[in-house]
């Protein structure tokens, strides 16, 4: 699906990571990858994932700083010279945002640093790198259920996600005419490093896991292969969309049970 197509990789921390289940899929339908990384002291776990992914391009980005993101688009030039889209997988939000009464845990701090990092920043990489997307370029996003409906703890993460699906939608007006693509996932719950930062997040997996329509949660290779799909020419006609891979959880309101009538 990917052959011929140079994908940037955002978000990889670790083995956890959405985002390597993304470029383990896009490395499998043929894809050549790039990741990204925030910082030195993030660079040596990100080494050996490169590795393990047959790619050698590795770029320092850190997207809360617009001069960094200007650097990666050099380096993604230098390497590259243009390339067919990528993926956001990151969000953020400060430890004790993520616990808590909403009302009296959000602070204007908090607030503007999960919006900056986990919406604005899916805009200002787009911004940088509109003139160096291939036509039928794609990018991706990540999102999550908390943007639509509220759960306990997810705080001004919810807020954030929602204003990062709103983000995606305006992105695909104003990129369209480019023949650039722009769509999310709103993934079920994974365990990740950044989930991990969620208080009770042991029991949201068991309590989506109850709810599902299939019965249990998804796996990363699930999210990947749907964000391989979004992001080649199979899905060209597709745009603006909010795709949920979270075994059916976001339509049922409660667990229908062996029984029900």
């Amino acid at each position: 699906m990917l052959k011929n197509k140079k994908i940037l990789i955002t978000g990889i921390a670790n083995k956890y990571s959405i985002a390597l289940g993304i470029a383990k899929a896009m490395k499998n339908q043929g894809a050549e990858l790039a990741i990204a990384y925030q910082n030195e002291r993030l660079l040596k776990n990100v080494q050996s994932l490169a590795d393990e992914l047959e790619t050698n391009v590795l770029i320092e980005c850190d997207v809360s700083s617009d001069e960094s993101i200007k650097e990666s688009k050099q380096t993604l030039i230098d390497e590259w010279g243009t390339f067919d889209g990528f993926v956001h997988s990151i969000g953020f939000a400060p430890s004790d945002q993520l616990v808590g009464n909403f009302v009296d845990v959000t602070t204007r701090e908090g607030f503007k640093i999960a919006h900056d990092i986990s919406s604005y920043s899916f805009t200002a990489l787009a911004k940088e790198y509109k003139d160096i997307l291939n036509p039928n370029s794609a990018l991706l996003t990540l999102t999550y259920l908390g943007s639509v409906q509220t759960m306990p703890n997810y705080n001004v993460m919810g807020l954030a996600k929602a204003s990062l699906e709103a983000n995606t939608r305006f992105l695909a007006a104003s990129l369209g005419k480019d023949n650039i693509r722009v769509n999310a996932i709103s993934a079920g719950p994974i365990k990740t490093l950044a989930a991990s930062g969620v208080k009770n997040f042991r029991k949201m997996l068991s309590q989506h896991a109850e709810r599902a329509p299939l019965g249990r949660t998804v796996t990363q290779e699930e999210v990947g292969n749907t964000a391989a799909f979004l992001c080649s020419d199979l899905a060209s006609g597709i745009t603006g969309e909010i795709t949920y891979v979270d075994a059916g959880f976001n339509i049922s309101a409660m667990p229908l049970g062996e029984h029900s009538e």
